[in-house]
């Protein structure tokens, strides 16, 4: 039996009865050291073992109940929430109402959006990528809109440098791996006259110092605000192309996502990580239209590093995260 199914299946039994007898949790907090490569000083063994079997009982709980999504045992397991939102988000709210009625077009409303667009299978998305322990969520969504730009621009799909953003934009506000904005690191793009590859800017997950010796491979000529809190205005802007998008991602319906459609409004609307919106469609399982999410925590995250958002919800924001809340897209 794999790791994955030994967790899944001693996350049900967590709930049928009333508490896993101790070696029970001991052999499944060994399983996850061995999965995640996980080293711990001694002083702090049981720290973890106490925040792993919390967790494990929460993913338990919601799992038996009858929910469009399901939760699992991840990476992020061993830590409680403060900690993970201190180490995994990055995206640092600014009030910039007043910028974007000015950076806002209009929607053509004559253009008639399809049912459902997926940018990953139409070859416009980077495989998922992985921020590390460093707030740099932003950059990732910065990069990712910009790699589908020029995707849909040139048809060449080029990795781009999360590091060279961190390193090297923050004149135009951004602090590195203590978090910043999308719309920033555009600016910076277009500043700077172009954004150079992934391999020859490679990611640390660190700050480092500015290198200017390697060659920009994509370009911007500006960048837009979608209209806030206006699913149609989104739905007909990632129809064109992948837009970056921020969402609240510290809850543990996120956390733990593993499946399904996330429709909950414990997901909340406090914008703290940055992502990309790689399409949006429908899931006839459960009946629910969704965004199609791609997050930059790994492969081993979610579902294959992608989460579906629960899509028309009629104004609940905090269903889907506050996802429409600062949506954004660069124009080759």
């Amino acid at each position: 039996m794999s790791v994955k199914v030994l967790l899944a299946f001693a996350a049900v039994l967590a709930v049928a009865s009333a508490l896993h007898a101790p070696n029970e949790y001991q052999g499944l907090f060994r399983a996850f050291i061995k999965q995640h490569n996980k080293h711990y000083h001694v002083d702090e063994f049981h720290v973890r073992f106490a925040n792993f079997k919390a967790n494990l009982d929460l993913v338990a709980a919601h799992n038996v109940q009858n929910k469009s999504f399901k939760l699992a045992v991840n990476q992020f397991a061993d830590m409680q929430q403060e900690e993970f939102r201190s180490k995994f988000l990055g995206y640092k709210f600014v009030d910039r109402s007043h910028l974007r009625s000015k950076n806002v077009e209009e929607v053509n409303s004559s253009v008639a959006a399809p049912d459902a667009v997926n940018w990953v299978t139409n070859g416009a998305v980077t495989p998922v990528k992985n921020q590390g322990q460093c707030g740099s969520c932003w950059a990732f969504s910065t990069t990712g809109a910009t790699e589908g730009a020029w995707f849909v621009a040139k048809g060449a799909l080029v990795s781009l440098s999360e590091q060279q953003l961190v390193d090297c934009s923050s004149a135009q506000g951004n602090q590195g791996c203590n978090g910043g904005l999308m719309d920033q690191g555009f600016q910076y793009i277009i500043t700077n006259k172009g954004i150079c590859t992934e391999s020859d800017y490679p990611y640390t997950g660190a700050d480092g110092t500015c290198q200017t010796s390697c060659t920009a491979a994509a370009t911007i000529s500006k960048f837009t605000d979608v209209a806030v809190n206006n699913e149609d205005a989104l739905k007909t802007a990632n129809a064109q192309q992948p837009i970056a998008i921020a969402i609240e991602a510290d809850q543990s319906v996120f956390q733990f996502y593993s499946s399904g459609v996330l429709d909950d409004a414990s997901c909340g609307v406090n914008l703290d990580h940055g992502v990309l919106l790689a399409g949006y469609g429908h899931d006839s399982s459960s009946n629910k239209d969704f965004w199609l999410v791609k997050n930059s925590w790994g492969a081993s995250w979610g579902a294959a590093g992608y989460i579906q958002i629960v899509r028309n919800v009629n104004g609940n924001w905090a269903r889907q995260c506050g996802l429409t809340s600062d949506p954004s897209y660069p124009t080759v």
